[in-house]
């Protein structure tokens, strides 16, 4: 959601989540997967008069497999751990970053075309026990394909060879809006480069933990995740 807060507010919030927005007052915000169905956008005025709009979250279907067995027992182990946390702490404090970019204001194109293999919101539920979500789309165009960036923004996070997401590219789109590309079989750009929309940044690959060629896209504000498909529109 973007938007634009009426003038002389000093502050923002969307429920309780505090909003930033720019000197001509525009701001991004969004709901995660699961969002109760109303939230209340409040600006608070310089005179300290409160300006509230009520929002109404559309419901969606998502897709759903009820599997009548129970969910594989047992967690990570230790050792894998000791890989993994380091991984996933430098993943957090990327998404932290807060570059200042403005990619947030423009309409996201898709980084590449092709078959959909998995969407955003799918999952899994054993005997009444919910497995988590898929939290991005999968596009499965062939291996080797370049993907660009779908918005300008700044690389916040390029690596190799992590556990899950094997090379993974994240990039910071301002206001707390970021994407991430997982699986990729090259990178050409490197943390702190700023890249614009429609540039050549990866090619779709296997690595990590992955069956076969495929670019995992995702979408994040803060900590809610959100649907591409709900910012590209349908792909041509």
């Amino acid at each position: 959601m973007r938007g634009t807060v009426p003038g002389g507010t000093r502050e923002a919030t969307l429920g309780e989540e505090k909003l930033a927005f720019d000197d001509e007052g525009r701001f991004f915000a969004a709901f995660d997967r699961d969002a109760p169905a109303a939230m209340t956008l409040t600006a608070r005025l310089a005179d300290g008069r409160m300006i509230e709009s009520p929002l109404t979250i559309a419901p969606r279907a998502w897709n759903i497999e009820r599997i009548n067995a129970a969910r594989t027992p047992g967690g990570a182990s230790a050792a894998f751990m000791k890989i993994r946390q380091p991984e996933l702490d430098a993943i957090w404090d990327a998404r932290l970053k807060d570059t200042g970019s403005t990619g947030w204001t423009q309409d996201f194109i898709w980084p590449v075309t092709g078959r959909i293999s998995g969407r955003f919101g799918s999952q899994r539920v054993y005997r009444g026990e919910p497995g988590s979500y898929h939290s991005g789309i999968d596009i499965a165009p062939g291996n080797g394909v370049p993907y660009v960036a779908p918005a300008d923004g700044v690389v916040v996070l390029a690596v190799e060879g992590y556990s899950l997401e094997g090379n993974l590219l994240i990039i910071d789109h301002g206001q707390g809006l970021n994407s991430a590309f997982l699986h990729s079989s090259r990178l050409y750009v490197k943390e702190g480069d700023r890249v614009r929309q429609g540039q050549h940044i990866g090619d779709v690959g296997s690595s990590g933990r992955a069956t076969g060629p495929h670019l995992h896209w995702s979408l994040k504000w803060r900590n809610a995740r959100l649907d591409p498909l709900l910012f590209t529109g349908p792909m041509r």
